[in-house]
C-alpha cells in the first residue's frame, strides 16, 4: 500500500461534510424529480459528494503521495499571491458595474482570479483550471444564460490537460454533446427554469 496522506484527508472530509449536509437536509421538502422539492438538488448534491469522497479514499490507499508532496517555492509563490490577488479583485470588484455590487457576483470574480494565478505553477494548475471553471459557470449562468456558461466552463476546464489543447476538434465535439445534454435534461425533461441563451 502506498498512501496518500492528502488524499486520504481530503476524501475524509468530503464524507463527513456530506454526512453533514444530508441530515442538515433532513428537514427540506424533497418532492420529486419532475416536481423539485427545496431539499431535492442538495440530497442529490450530497450523496455525488459522498459518493466521491468515498472514492478519493479508496484510492487514496494505492496511489501513494501525489506531485505537491513536497511544495516547491513557485508553489507556495503562486499560492500565496493566488489568495493575495483574489482577494484584491473581490474587494475591488463593484467598481467594475452594478453586477460585480452583488456579493457572490464579486467574490466569484475574485476567485477566478485567483485561481487563474494558483495555475501558473504546474502543481497546481490541473485543480485551479477546474476551479477557475466552476467561477466561470457561476458567473456566466445568471446573464450569459446556460449555453454561454456551459461554453465558457468547458473552455476554461480544457486548458488544465495539455492534450486537450492539442486536439480541438475532440473538444468541440465534447463541447456540442455537453450543450445538447445539458439542454435536453435540465431544460427539456426537468423544466428547470433558467435562461438558456444570453440575457444581456
Amino acid at each position: 500500500m502506498k498512501l496518500n496522506a492528502k488524499d486520504i484527508a481530503a476524501g475524509a472530509l468530503l464524507v463527513l461534510l456530506a454526512v453533514i449536509g444530508l441530515w442538515l437536509n433532513q428537514d427540506h421538502a424533497l418532492g420529486s424529480a419532475r416536481r423539485m422539492g427545496p431539499g431535492y438538488m442538495p440530497m442529490l448534491v450530497f450523496w455525488l459528494q459522498f459518493g466521491l469522497g468515498s472514492l478519493v479514499l479508496a484510492t487514496a490507499l494505492f496511489n501513494g503521495p501525489d506531485p505537491l508532496q513536497k511544495w516547491t517555492g513557485t508553489e507556495i509563490t503562486t499560492l500565496i499571491a493566488g489568495i493575495v490577488v483574489g482577494t484584491l479583485v473581490w474587494k475591488l470588484a463593484p467598481a467594475l458595474g452594478t453586477f460585480f455590487e452583488s456579493t457572490y457576483n464579486a467574490v466569484g470574480l475574485g476567485m477566478l482570479a485567483g485561481f487563474l494565478v494558483v495555475c501558473i505553477a504546474k502543481g497546481w494548475s490541473l485543480i485551479g483550471f477546474i476551479c477557475a471553471a466552476m467561477c466561470v459557470f457561476s458567473l456566466l449562468l445568471e446573464q450569459g444564460g446556460l449555453m454561454l456558461a456551459l461554453i465558457g466552463t468547458i473552455l476554461v476546464a480544457c486548458a488544465a490537460e495539455p492534450e486537450h489543447r492539442q486536439r480541438p476538434l475532440g473538444v468541440l465535439g465534447m463541447g456540442i454533446f455537453l450543450l445538447a445534454l445539458c439542454w435536453w435534461v435540465f431544460i427539456k425533461q426537468l423544466d428547470i427554469r433558467v435562461a438558456v441563451w444570453p440575457q444581456f
